[in-house]
Order: C-alpha cells, then structure tokens, then sequence
C-alpha cells in the first residue's frame, strides 16, 4: 500500500529503534548509581592555618604560651600554672610536675614516651617556633620591622650599600646567624634550641618520663642556682638578658655559653 514500507523493512527499523531504545534507557539507569555516592560523600573539611602575631614564650620544658594581647604577660601565664600551690615561688616538685603534665600532652598514644613522630608533631604543630630556621616573631607590642617603601606603601629593594647592609643584618639576626639565639632559646629562660629534644638523654631517638622529669629538675638548678625556689621577679631578669642577646651576635673569640647536654664522651 502507498504510504507503507515493506514488512522486512519496517521490522529492521523498528529492530534498531528498539537497541537504541534500550542502550539509552542503560545508560538512565546506570546513572543514579554514579551520581549517589558522589551526592552522599561528606565535603572535605575546610584548612583552617592558625597565624600568630607575637612571639611566644616557651617555657624551660618547651611548652609555648602565645599572647592573647600587647600586654600578656606570658612568663607570669607559666609560672601561676607552674607554682601549683600559688605560694608565689616555683620549687624543684612543682617544676618537675609541671613537665610530667606537659609530657602527657606531647606523649599522644600515651605508651610512656615521646617518639620521633610525637616529636614531629611537637615541632611543626604545638611549637613551630623552636625550628632553627624560622625567623624570630616580635615580641608583644613590639613594632614591625622598618622596611625601605615607596610613595605608595610598597616594599622597595635597597638601594644604597649601607642600607643593603641593614637588610641583610636584620635577616641574619631573625635567622639566628652569626652567633645570635636559634630555636626556642630566642623565646625562654635557657639557651636551648629544642628543649625537648634535649631531654633525649641516651641518645636512642625517644625520651622517657623519666628522661623528661630528670631534664626538668636539672634545668630548675639552672635557673636557680644553689637556691631552693624560683620567684617571678628572678625569672622576670633572667628573661630580660635573654631578650637582651637574642639578635646579638657572638664574636668568634667569645665563650659559646649555651646550655644544654654535653656531647657524649668517646668512652
């Protein structure tokens, strides 16, 4: 009839209608299957940096204690935690308390020591100020360093050698070079680059309980002399030496009068 394909056609039309038909209706189907976990899995958490403006101090274990404000007064923040029985002086007990508590915190499977991994996280998350290359944070209140700027505010590369000299100056003393304080020395009581570490007394890569509780009533006879108590106001002078020479540099004839472990004898 006019009008109508013959029968073998019609059938291999309708036949490759049905396979498109069906390769289509596949390829629905298989989409809620690809698009519902991407749907159901949870955002990936926001990275949040925590900046600080100020230097902190780091007590004589490594603890950090940053400034909320221009005029906290992070030393007198330690030593009211430290002095446990608010007499207003620290003892040998309460110093080596106060590292026992400190310990927990660094101790995180808290399996009785700090292991390499502990101490990682110590260094580049609790205190990332002790890294020796880091430069030296202002302390609280303290202005910002004076950079050569244009007329429009922007920093401009010396020009003239004496400033050239300054520039390179200030960023050996930030850097610790020359002689001046690294690490968490720029920040405490005791010139000890990385306390923590420090405490490693046998040298085997992790520091016990013991290990730690030890370095703290050393560092203690450090601080105190033949005395048997720390007061704020004696820790208060041995701060201000410290701050004192913490950009100085050291002359090449000079006592190197940092404190720490000795190297181990060759017995």
């Amino acid at each position: 009839m006019r009008g109508r394909l013959p029968t073998s056609l019609h059938r291999s039309f309708t036949t490759e209608g049905k396979g498109r038909r069906s390769r289509y209706e596949a390829r629905l189907m298989l989409l809620p299957i690809i698009l519902v976990p991407l749907l159901a899995a949870a955002p990936a958490p926001p990275i949040t940096v925590t900046g600080h403006a100020w230097a902190p101090f780091i007590s004589p274990m490594g603890e950090p204690f940053r400034a909320r404000t221009e005029n906290d007064d992070t030393l007198a923040r330690w030593f009211g935690q430290a002095d446990r029985n608010h007499d207003g002086i620290v003892t040998t007990d309460e110093m080596v308390a106060d590292a026992e508590r400190f310990f927990a915190t660094l101790d995180g499977d808290h399996n009785g020591e700090i292991d390499p991994d502990e101490l990682a996280h110590y260094e580049y998350e609790i205190a990332p100020d002790v890294q020796v290359m880091s430069k030296t944070r202002r302390m609280p209140g303290e202005p910002a360093t004076t950079l050569h700027k244009d007329e429009f505010g922007n920093e401009v590369r010396p020009r003239t050698r004496a400033q050239r000299r300054e520039r390179d100056a200030q960023d050996a003393a930030a850097l610790g070079i020359g002689g001046a304080l690294q690490g968490a020395a720029r920040y405490g009581l005791l010139n000890m680059p990385e306390p923590v570490a420090a405490a490693d007394t046998d040298f085997n890569r992790g520091i016990s309980l013991a290990e730690f509780k030890q370095a703290a009533a050393e560092r203690f006879e450090l601080l105190a002399g033949k005395g048997a108590a720390l007061t704020l106001a004696q820790l208060e002078t041995v701060r201000s030496a410290a701050l004192a020479g913490a950009r100085a540099k050291r002359r090449d004839n000079s006592t190197d009068r940092r404190v720490g472990n000795p190297l181990p004898s060759g017995d």
